[in-house]
């Protein structure tokens, strides 16, 4: 992910968007809805720069210092990730929806360019599996579009040491409308083989997800992780590679063939 520093930011219509601008708009928008009522909150917000900050009490690095750095989650999770998913209902109802548009279907045209980048750090098969996602994802049906946060991901979510444990999201600069399931792609490696945890999101949320953002998230999760993998290759981040390399290999865990998305058999 780049730092807004000679960043393109993220991309609407096909025009680069300001990073800044970007995320001064998603904060007016949180606080003209009701969401962001702390002034001191928003100015914060308004002014981060990208980060990598997380709850120290909820997070950890499993070895200090080990590369690529993989990270645990301790106790108390399952409250942050209830609360996490009532944050991000309230970012997703800060406006009404917009009608789904052709402009919200999954971003496939840079597969083959993020896969060709990544093939020397892929698993194999890896590269056939996303080859069948991105068939699949021209059967599926559009999704309306809400506020999305863009980068929604542990490192990401700061929470308060005090009694009230208070959440915030920072790093705002790929805020734009699109699908609500985009905000989970990230957020599922970090509820990978704990359940639990997703069913505390949900709970948080306030509903399931519908087929469609389920097929969808797999389809999407699959696409940030190769995106992730040559990015982190070329920048020199090999937590990102190691976290694409094993979103891959839990989504095929998953779904062994990618037509289980649509409940045909392999």
């Amino acid at each position: 992910m780049q730092t807004e520093s000679g960043a393109a930011g993220p991309v609407t219509g096909g025009r680069p968007i300001d990073a800044t601008s970007a995320r001064l708009a998603l904060v007016e928008r949180l606080r003209t809805n009701g969401v962001l009522t702390d002034p001191r909150l928003r100015d914060a917000l308004s002014r981060l720069d990208r980060g990598v900050l997380m709850p120290r009490a909820y997070v950890r690095r499993s070895v200090q210092g080990s590369e690529p750095v993989v990270r645990e989650l301790l106790g108390g999770a399952r409250d942050v990730f209830q609360r996490m998913g009532a944050l991000a209902r309230r970012i997703h109802q800060a406006s009404a929806p917009r009608p789904a548009s052709e402009g919200s279907v999954p971003a496939v045209g840079k597969a083959e360019q993020h896969l060709t980048a990544a093939r020397p750090h892929l698993a194999p098969g890896d590269e056939e599996f996303v080859h069948g996602l991105v068939r699949q994802a021209k059967t599926l049906p559009l999704l309306e579009q809400v506020e999305t946060h863009g980068d929604l991901q542990l490192r990401n979510i700061l929470c308060s040491d005090d009694v009230d444990g208070s959440l915030a999201v920072i790093d705002l600069e790929r805020s734009e409308p699109g699908p609500a399931v985009r905000d989970l792609v990230r957020l599922s490696d970090a509820w990978a083989h704990r359940p639990d945890l997703y069913e505390a999101f949900l709970a948080g949320y306030g509903r399931a997800l519908t087929d469609a953002e389920e097929s969808r998230l797999v389809i999407d999760a699959a696409l940030d992780a190769v995106s992730g993998v040559a990015f982190g290759v070329a920048h020199g981040d090999p937590e990102l590679v190691e976290r694409g390399r094993r979103t891959l290999a839990r989504l095929r865990a998953e779904h062994r063939s990618c037509n289980s998305l649509t409940g045909e058999s392999p």
